[in-house]
């Protein structure tokens, strides 16, 4: 079972604890505007939008493999359905 925990550092920033039987793994997520804007058509909140990116990634990897700071645009390097999927999600 993952929990994941977040807290907002700032507009741009959240704080994400990811939570698991064997451990903790914390990351800083970088989120800015205009690609929440384009994502998202503003119809869900930063927060979910990064929540929902997490279980997203911890679908495809460990929480070991997930960045320890990152933007949430360079998903889409690594994973080239990320947009897609989270628009239809």
């Amino acid at each position: 079972m993952k929990n994941i925990w977040k807290q907002k550092k700032n507009k741009q920033e959240f704080l994400i604890t990811i939570e698991e039987q064997n451990g903790r793994s914390k990351h800083t997520v970088i989120l800015d505007d205009g690609y929440y804007q384009n994502l998202t058509d503003k119809k869900i909140s930063k927060e979910e939008l990064v929540r929902m990116s997490l279980v997203f990634l911890l679908q495809r990897e460990s929480k070991e493999s997930i960045l320890s700071e990152f933007n949430l645009k360079i998903i889409k390097k690594y994973f080239p359905e990320y947009e897609n999927k989270i628009k239809h999600f």
